[in-house]
């Protein structure tokens, strides 16, 4: 049994950051066109196109600002010329900002958390929905994070985003499963990534001990998860919440 997503073609959003370029990687070795979504890094976004190219697969860069629906729409126009319509959109990108209790939390912090999680994926379906429900099939898969459920100190504006996403995933997931569209969220906990392993800062003992597998994630095991997700092997899977975290947050029922 393999993930064979040939003749497939996926939009990654962020597809520059840390774990954006892993699941474009991985997606691409699993034989799917790659559509490499980036905001201001060029250079990381022509390099990692380079990369995907040797692997055979057929990919472009596109540049868009996910908080805005017309610039999405053009982002949409460009892939469909050089690359057809997308089957697997992965919503991955996030504003970044510096995080701080609720009190002393900037309103524009909250604002463009509010844009980044919840917007740019009602944007994207609106973009990329309609053909999809044309072709019976598609993908729509974010990327959550463990922190929803934990709530800790200092997470609000984070949690807040994420949390109405979580609202946007399961309602789209009821409103287009008719057409063989499935709509699922993966939900990180602290993962390594390549800056961890260049910095060393791998293990964090205070983190770990929590986690009932006793390690922290890495960003390989985040993108297997998204890769199952885009896959024939998960026909039967939408509106569903994964966390991939080792154990640290379980959903329950």
């Amino acid at each position: 049994m393999i993930i064979d997503l040939t003749n497939k073609t996926a939009l990654i959003t962020g597809a520059t950051g840390q774990l954006g370029r892993v699941m474009a990687r991985t997606l691409a070795k699993c034989g799917a066109n790659i559509a490499i979504h980036y905001n201001s890094n060029q250079t990381q976004a022509l390099e990692l196109e380079a990369e995907i190219q040797a692997y055979g697969s057929r990919t472009i860069i596109v540049k868009a600002d996910i908080t805005s629906y017309d610039s999405i729409i053009a982002m949409k126009n460009k892939i469909n010329e050089e690359l057809g319509a997308v089957d697997i959109v992965v919503a991955n990108a996030v504003i970044q900002y510096q995080w701080t209790s609720i009190l002393e939390q900037a309103p524009e912090d909250y604002e463009s958390q509010f844009d980044s999680c919840v917007m740019q994926n009602v944007y994207l379906a609106k973009a990329f929905a309609p053909a999809m429900i044309d072709q019976k099939w598609g993908r729509f898969i974010g990327i959550n994070t463990e922190c929803v459920m934990q709530n800790f100190p200092t997470q609000s504006a984070y949690v807040a985003g994420k949390r109405g996403m979580d609202g946007v995933y399961r309602v789209l997931a009821k409103e287009i499963g008719e057409h063989q569209i499935t709509v699922n969220q993966v939900a990180p906990g602290w993962t390594i990534s390549e800056r961890d392993r260049t910095e060393h800062t791998e293990e964090n003992a205070s983190y770990e001990k929590s986690v009932p597998l006793k390690r922290r994630g890495t960003d390989q095991e985040i993108a297997n998860a998204v890769a199952f997700l885009a896959s024939e092997l998960a026909s039967f899977i939408t509106g569903a919440y994964i966390p991939v975290s080792g154990g640290n947050v379980m959903p329950s029922i």
